[in-house]
């Protein structure tokens, strides 16, 4: 397989506290916090070959429509990758599991009709390289599928935000941060912005640094990847 141009380890992340506590979190959150919904909407309507990148343990595999082809699901954290290679012996549509990271995909170029990334932008380590690595990956047109959270709130949110990001917040969350702006970051990758909306996560209680969710559809450009 073709590989993109930035050379990172397949398991360059390794994050083996956090690993375990968010598979533990994010399968609560599918009925407690309407997560189960989100990723309804996320993923409806995609068709063809779809690449998800850090694909977690797996959770969107169960709701991938029946007229999607295939799709390849990187994930770079061995324990989450495991447990997603058991979510997707149980989803309807065939899945393929691999490691890789969102810097340098290990799939052909112009090779998918569309990607899918959740709550992934806030960890990467180079948001402008990853995003770049979509569009190679993507044919001509392709259609990215988006669920981010990111900067968001009043003043005294975004400052909390800005500060955690400084201090212990990345470390302690699998190199999360909390003041990125997905959307954007998006746009100025060269994709089309096409409807998206602000989702609040948790959707009911308090606002929590991490509850200012996007989402949403962008699109490759026409004429594909960006030429170096």
């Amino acid at each position: 397989m073709s590989t993109g141009s930035a050379k990172v380890a397949r398991d360059a992340v390794h994050h083996p506290l956090f690993a375990r506590c968010y598979a533990r979190l994010s399968v609560t959150a599918e009925t407690r916090m309407g997560m189960a919904g989100v990723r309804e909407r996320l993923l409806a309507g995609l068709s063809g070959r779809v690449i998800e990148i850090g694909a977690g343990n797996g959770l969107n595999f169960a709701h991938y429509p029946e007229t999607v082809s295939e799709v390849v699901a990187i994930e770079p954290e061995p324990l989450l990758r495991r447990l997603a290679v058991e979510a997707a012996l149980r989803a309807d549509v065939p899945v393929d599991v691999a490691p890789g990271a969102a810097e340098a995909l290990p799939v052909k170029s112009e090779a998918f009709d569309a990607a899918v990334v959740s709550l992934v932008l806030c960890s990467v380590r180079d948001v402008p390289q990853a995003l770049a690595e979509v569009r190679r990956v993507l044919r001509p047109g392709g259609v990215v599928r988006f669920f981010e959270h990111g900067r968001g709130g009043g003043r005294a949110m975004r400052v909390t935000q800005r500060a955690l990001d400084a201090a212990v917040w990345p470390l302690l969350n699998g190199g999360c941060h909390l003041s990125r702006e997905p959307v954007a970051s998006l746009r100025a990758a060269g994709f089309a912005l096409g409807p998206y909306r602000q989702v609040m996560m948790p959707q009911e209680g308090p606002r929590l640094p991490t509850s200012h969710c996007v989402l949403g559809t962008a699109w490759a450009p026409q004429d594909g990847p960006r030429r170096a």
